[in-house]
């Protein structure tokens, strides 16, 4: 098994336990203590998925052109499939493909004007019922910015296009990667007859503002292959699931053995700092600020709505604490006993040991000495911890001097 699998494995199985970090918060005046443990922010754990989606969208709001978009789906077909699932890398290839063949049809509408479109992928490689089904979402704004920095609205992408570009381009890259694999030239011959019509691609979702737009491909983010609820009965052995058939739309439970379920989901799990996410055009980083200001404008100039050219206010990510008072309507850091506000005590780490002390150390970090001749306690520890490559050990019920 790959050293990037079993990495994520780990951390989602430990994910909020004390050994991994904690911030410890206590009530002053009754003396009552509150753990939050630290989540493992791993891309298998289906809950730190849903709290990176939340603030992706949240943050993508200030970066997505505030304008109509187009969402699209780009498939691949199961004889493909397999190929992918070795070579991994192809999976970047996909979304680069993609970005071009929108790109292209762009230039072919207005070849003087020299038009820039704005597109975001996003590559899923689960299909419903956890098979390996490599494909690419793709975010595209109805519009685009042409040389003379003025924003020209693009509503209409023809299918028949999209299908065809899309077949050509998927198969272009199986022949650049394997041009002495004669399957793949019998299958890129066979595609062409069967397929006269070009490859499925979905094009009939439409947002239409920055919001709708962020939360809609925010829904395609760090997700896993399965959400929980569609787990019916695991016995020790067996899992059984469900899904919702594309064709169908009904549906339809499955019954595999533990070891079988568990290879299901752990082949998804991308590379490290692989990106499933990526930016084209006017998305492209350290220019997108800019375009805003246009499209602002260009609405101004349309709608004459003079809200919509002031300065944009950035939207403030929720913090820990108000997420949970938003989801369950709870505040954390309110003393269940005398109901008064608990102080931020102590906040551990196995990597750094303690980092804040609420006696010990001051809001930096830095060790209070009682005697100027005092050493931090905290040398030592990690001093040991380098030396034999293991954590700092958990403090546990017995406490520390930090």
């Amino acid at each position: 098994m790959l050293d990037h699998i079993i990495d994520q494995v780990e951390k989602s199985m430990q994910c909020g336990s004390p050994k991994n970090g904690y911030a410890k918060y206590k009530c002053l005046s009754c003396g009552e203590e509150h753990i939050v443990s630290f989540s493992c922010k791993s891309r298998f754990c289906s809950r730190c998925g849903k709290v990176y989606v939340d603030k992706w969208v949240d943050k993508q709001v200030d970066m997505i052109l505030d304008v109509s978009h187009r969402h699209m789906v780009f498939t691949v077909p199961e004889e493909l499939r397999g190929y992918i699932y070795w070579q991994r890398d192809i999976i970047k290839d996909l979304s680069d493909k993609v970005a071009e063949l929108i790109q292209r049809h762009i230039d072919e509408k207005g070849k003087i004007h020299e038009y820039e479109a704005g597109i975001i992928t996003v590559v899923h490689t689960f299909g419903r019922d956890m098979s390996f089904n490599p494909h690419v979402h793709a975010l595209i704004a109805e519009g685009a910015l042409d040389k003379y920095k003025q924003w020209n609205k693009m509503g209409y992408f023809p299918y028949n296009y999209l299908r065809k570009a899309w077949q050509k381009v998927l198969l272009d890259i199986f022949k650049e990667r394997f041009p002495e694999n004669q399957e793949i030239k019998n299958l890129i011959q066979y595609f062409y007859k069967k397929y006269k019509e070009g490859f499925y691609v979905n094009a009939e979702s439409r947002m239409n503002n920055a919001r709708g737009a962020a939360k809609y491909i925010g829904r395609y983010l760090a997700r896993p292959a399965i959400a929980e609820y569609r787990i019916l009965e695991y016995d020790g052995k067996k899992v059984r699931f469900w899904y919702e058939d594309h064709k169908t739309k009904k549906k339809v439970e499955l019954e595999m053995s533990a070891m079988r379920f568990i290879g299901r989901i752990i082949m998804h799990i991308p590379p490290k700092h692989f990106k499933m996410t990526r930016r084209y055009g006017l998305y492209r980083r350290g220019y997108n600020k800019r375009v805003k200001k246009i499209v602002s404008l260009w609405k101004y100039m349309k709608r004459r709505q003079l809200r919509l050219i002031m300065q944009h206010k950035k939207t403030r990510s929720l913090s820990w604490r108000e997420r949970m008072i938003k989801s369950f309507g709870k505040d954390p850091v309110r003393c269940k006993k005398c109901g008064k506000e608990m102080e931020l005590y102590e906040i551990w780490h196995p990597l750094y040991d303690f980092l804040y002390h609420i006696e010990h150390t001051d809001d930096s970090g830095r060790h209070i000495k009682s005697n100027s001749w005092e050493e931090d306690p905290r040398n030592e520890r990690r001093k040991m911890a380098r030396k034999h490559g293991t954590p700092i050990p958990f403090p546990g019920r017995k406490r520390r001097v930090v």
